[in-house]
Order: structure tokens, then C-alpha cells, then sequence
């Protein structure tokens, strides 16, 4: 007998996600109150993560992230007479 893989909309992904983001629960106790497995959670959390930090870089604009390019430069250089 196959069993039927279970589908979840986008609405209960970010639901279930964002109990995990905003609370202090953990990925377990908010999987057991969805009915879902842990790992199937883990991995909403993770791609959200991931989505988030691309959006934050994205709405970095050019000049900005040309001035923090320049920083970590100047961050290097500074270690490296530290160390030296």
C-alpha cells in the first residue's frame, strides 16, 4: 500500500513558521501541535531564513554596498597590523 504524501499550503507553512520565528518555542513543540514532522518544519525555517537574508542584501543599493565593501577592507587591513 503507498501512502499519499501530504501537501500543506503556503498560509500553514508560514503559520507554523513564524510560531517558530516569533515565539520562544521550538521547532519540535510547534511540529507536534501542526501534526507534522520536525524535519519537514526545520526546513520551512531554514528556506525562510535564507529567503529573508537575500531580500536583505537585495535592498542594499549600489552606493551602500560599495561603502561596506570598503569597510570590510579597511576591517582587514586594520587585523592584519593587529596581528603583525
Amino acid at each position: 500500500m503507498t501512502r499519499r504524501r501530504r501537501q500543506f499550503s503556503a498560509e500553514f507553512k508560514e503559520e507554523a513558521v513564524r510560531m517558530v520565528l516569533e515565539g520562544d518555542r521550538t521547532v519540535v513543540s510547534v511540529a507536534r501541535e501542526f501534526d507534522i514532522n520536525a524535519s519537514t518544519l526545520g526546513s520551512w525555517v531554514n528556506r525562510h531564513r535564507v529567503v529573508s537574508a537575500q531580500e536583505e542584501r537585495q535592498a542594499l543599493s549600489g552606493p551602500e554596498r560599495a561603502r561596506i565593501r570598503e569597510l570590510e577592507r579597511e576591517n582587514a587591513e586594520l587585523r592584519e597590523k593587529l596581528i603583525v
